[in-house]
Parts: structure tokens; C-alpha cells; sequence
């Protein structure tokens, strides 16, 4: 019987807020208890840190978290399911700018690594 709290390795930031984090990393078949009597069983393996939709989200929604919207989003999001940047459109920062500053940063890291240091 599913619980009325969401699973103890989940982390609830806001009662507002539409995911659950990651406390622990956790493998995919895992069960966990959403909360509201939600169960959902893990399709891939969930990283600590990282988010799963609390509740079935439609796309377009905003989507919150500490009680704050974090984007909206890009298709409908099952209750259980990832979020990120596969289902969810930042409104303050376009992904496209997110992953050039990562492939920068990257680079960045490359080129130390052949100097021996930063």
C-alpha cells in the first residue's frame, strides 16, 4: 500500500514544490512511495541530486521547486518520471547556453589537465 508521504530517500524541498530529490543514488526497478498514495517504480537509475515529478505534470506547466518555479514543462511529465533538461525548458536561461558553458568548461579542464595543472 503506497504511503500518504513520499519515500524517505526522497527529499521534499516545498510543500508546493512538483518533484522529489534524489537523496541517495537509486537503481532502476526501485519503487518509491511519491506521496498522496503515488507509487512509482524507477524506469533507469536515479542520481542522488537529481529529480523526479512528484505527480503527472502537463506539458506547459510550470513546474516548481523550493517552492520556486525552476521552468516548464516540455511535454507531459509522469508522475515517477526523471525531470531535466530532456522535459524541462528553463524560462531564465536557454538550455542551448547551459551546454555551452558546460562544453566550455569542459575544454577548459582539458587543456589543464595537459598543462599539469590550473
Amino acid at each position: 500500500m503506497a504511503s500518504s508521504d513520499p519515500d524517505g530517500r526522497l527529499l521534499l524541498l516545498s510543500p508546493e514544490d512538483d518533484v522529489l530529490v534524489a537523496r541517495c543514488p537509486l537503481p532502476a526497478g526501485t519503487v518509491v512511495a511519491l506521496g498522496g498514495g503515488l507509487e512509482s517504480m524507477l524506469a533507469a537509475a536515479l542520481p542522488a541530486g537529481h529529480k523526479i515529478a512528484r505527480h503527472a505534470v502537463a506539458e506547459g506547466a510550470r513546474v516548481l521547486k523550493y517552492g520556486a518555479p525552476i521552468g516548464r514543462a516540455t511535454r507531459a511529465i509522469a508522475a515517477g518520471e526523471p525531470v531535466h533538461t530532456h522535459n524541462l525548458r528553463s524560462d531564465w536561461t536557454p538550455t542551448h547556453t547551459l551546454d555551452e558553458a558546460r562544453a566550455r568548461d569542459e575544454a577548459g579542464a582539458r587543456e589543464q589537465a595537459t598543462r599539469g595543472g590550473p
